[in-house]
């Protein structure tokens, strides 16, 4: 019987890595990993100081759109440096 409480979530993970998690014994160990994990990191305070770090960032003149250029910048960058496979 499904629980209509769990939500799905998708990861960007690497091929070898997602293809491991068809098996349901492994999801199900790691799924019991994930909601451990975040339930002990305390997922509220996360959130609250994240909010409270962006009212801060906003105060002092971030906007969306010099977040994005920075973002932009900052992806652009890690694409140059990556190595080739």
């Amino acid at each position: 019987m499904p629980d209509d409480t769990r939500m799905p979530v998708t990861f960007q993970l690497e091929p070898r890595t997602a293809a491991a998690l068809r098996d349901p014994d492994i999801r199900g160990r790691v799924e019991h990993l994930i909601e451990s994990t975040v339930r002990k990191a305390g997922v509220e305070k996360l959130f609250a100081a994240m909010d409270a770090l962006s009212a801060e960032a906003q105060r002092r003149g971030l906007t969306d759109e010099i977040l994005d250029a920075e973002l932009a910048a900052y992806n652009a960058e890690h694409r140059e440096r990556r190595p080739a496979r």
